[in-house]
């Protein structure tokens, strides 16, 4: 088989599991419903800075809400993978194919797409729930390419410990070690202005931060996001990538 025909097969797959299971797809979204209807409404008379003057807390949470949409599903990605190693469908597929690295890149193109999608969704139910967007076409679509790479780094991060730990219970343990203290040493709720000196420190290396920065700047400022943000965005994800690879050649 060649490459992207293993590719291929391995997304639609993962896409096809997806759809079959409507139940924990639709309750994906319900927690960035409760997040904006909580934070959005509860915070509404919090003071965000001079640099988000005439903007309510809604509008400036939102971006920070579809990145962390993405994190919380990325950080999930390996699930699949642990189920598929237990029942050995995992095992085969790698000996059946040469280069094991392209089912692992079928699995994360499927779920990075979804994630993407999945933001895009949160992003409409915050504008039905009143935040107010000035968006620009081009600021959004590179705003995307660094939402698409953390979707990517997070997801190989996610397979990389399925693969490594090959049980459930170190997938949950996983999602809450690290979803947390990410999201809330970033700018995704609290814009940097707002925080203490050593918190804002560690927002400003966050990647979250930088996506959530990205996603707000072509969003809500309609500016265009710093292209530099990237580069560590793609070191990030090629270096975690590359990890889950060696991981998964090995099984």
């Amino acid at each position: 088989m060649t490459a992207l025909h293993i590719v291929r097969e391995t997304a639609l797959r993962s896409w096809l599991k997806t759809i079959r299971r409507p139940v924990p797809l639709s309750f994906s979204f319900v927690q960035p419903l409760l997040w904006m209807f909580i934070f959005g409404f509860l915070f509404s008379r919090f003071t965000l800075g001079p640099e988000y003057a005439g903007f309510s807390y809604l509008d400036f949470v939102l971006p920070g809400i579809c990145a962390m949409t993405v994190l919380f599903g990325a950080s999930q990605a390996g699930i699949s993978l642990v189920r598929d190693l237990q029942t050995g469908f995992l095992q085969r597929m790698v000996r059946s194919s040469m280069h094991p690295v392209w089912i692992l890149t079928g699995n994360t193109v499927a779920e990075t797409t979804r994630l993407l999608l999945q933001a895009f969704v949160v992003a409409l139910l915050g504008i039905a729930l009143g935040a107010r967007l000035s968006i620009d076409p081009l600021a959004l679509l590179l705003a995307l390419v660094a939402l698409a790479l953390f979707a990517l780094a997070y997801a190989s991060l996610s397979c990389w410990v399925a693969l490594t730990a090959e049980a459930q219970e170190s997938m949950a343990v996983f999602v809450h070690v690290v979803n947390m203290p990410l999201l809330f040493t970033s700018t995704a709720l609290v814009p940097l202005s707002q925080m203490p000196t050593w918190l804002e420190t560690l927002a400003r290396w966050n990647p979250l931060s930088l996506v959530a920065n990205g996603l707000r700047e072509a969003l809500v400022l309609g500016q265009m996001p710093d292209a530099a943000n990237l580069v560590p965005l793609l070191a990030i994800s090629a270096g975690l990538f590359a990890l889950a690879s060696r991981t998964i050649g090995k099984d």
